[in-house]
């Protein structure tokens, strides 16, 4: 197998200030996604450091169309619809919209276009996190379930401060309640499947968008 470029070299916090300044629960987001982004990193660091070789690279797809069943949590979905809604643009679009409008349950993952995340920036934690080292996942291996030892586990510290900054957002304020949700797992039972939702409506937000920017209205 060739050398692969790593899937997570040292990030920075997308930033999108005029629309974090328009949508309050932006900033919450792009946060918690640089915290898991920070994790990543440094769990690939720690596996490396002990010999692990990081199979992910650009240009691999493997998961995204093996894995059914990835887990989404409300407030990414509406961070997804946005980006979608707003944020993909060039000819990627057209190809984002046909694919939500016809998708269907049980195919691969409904923002994979032609081997590319059109939403890469605001993907989810879950595919954020999911990484497998020393050899490539075969077409349809899902290999947290083949072969667990070779994918990376969250480091628990940046994972559960990814989601103490979300919690405000699902009515969680105060910072005692915060702990004892993330100490019992709560934010969890928010957790939808992401192949599950209904794209195609997605598809039609995406139509209605471009209409009223063709036509000057908002």
């Amino acid at each position: 197998m060739t050398e692969q470029t790593p899937a997570y070299p040292p990030s920075q916090r997308q930033r999108f200030p005029t629309d974090e300044a328009r949508q309050q629960w932006l900033p919450a987001l792009l946060d918690a996604y640089h915290l898991t982004d920070q994790g990543v990193h440094e769990g690939i660091r720690r596996a490396t450091a002990q010999g692990r070789r990081l199979a992910c690279g650009k240009g691999c797809a493997a998961c995204c169309r093996s894995h059914l069943t990835i887990p989404v949590y409300p407030l990414e979905l509406i961070g997804l619809y946005w980006y979608a809604v707003e944020q993909v643009a060039g000819g990627q679009r057209p190809r984002l919209h046909d694919q939500q409008a016809s998708y269907r349950k049980g195919q691969p993952c409904p923002f994979l276009v032609e081997d590319t995340c059109a939403v890469h920036p605001l993907r989810p934690m879950a595919c954020r996190q999911f990484n497998v080292f020393d050899r490539a996942c075969a077409e349809g291996e899902d290999a947290y379930h083949s072969r667990r030892a070779d994918v990376l586990t969250p480091l628990p510290q940046y994972s559960d401060d990814a989601f103490y900054l979300m919690l405000p957002f699902y009515g969680v304020q105060n910072l005692g309640e915060r702990r004892r949700a993330l100490k019992t797992g709560a934010q969890h039972r928010l957790a939808r499947v992401l192949q599950e939702q209904d794209w195609p409506k997605l598809a039609a937000r995406m139509a209605a968008h471009d209409q009223a920017g063709a036509t000057g209205t908002s």
